[in-house]
């Protein structure tokens, strides 16, 4: 995804396994553009990141995992889900 681009580039260059911590460390500060704004490396790898990582992907996919509601476009949106059996779901909206 071209948001991590950077941050994909990054975890290649680290030798594996290596720890969360240390990522942060070296690239925490590293910006990653989202659809709606911008987030720290750094603050996505702090909310879903295990101990250590085995290789770049699971590096990435932690990353993936950590962004915020930032990376998402209209929150509770979808027009292929249907809602589960009990639950009352968003108000549909027509464009």
């Amino acid at each position: 995804m071209r948001m991590l681009s950077n941050a994909t580039d990054a975890f290649q260059s680290y030798d594996y396994p290596i720890s969360a911590e240390e990522i942060i460390e070296s690239d925490g500060d590293m910006e990653l553009e989202l659809p709606n704004g911008t987030e720290r490396l750094g603050d996505a790898l702090s909310r879903s990141a295990p101990e250590t990582f085995e290789s770049a992907e699971d590096a990435e996919f932690a990353a993936f995992s950590g962004v915020s509601s930032k990376a998402i476009g209209r929150k509770g949106y979808s027009d292929r889900d249907p809602i589960c059996m009990g639950e009352d779901g968003p108000e549909e909206v027509s464009f």
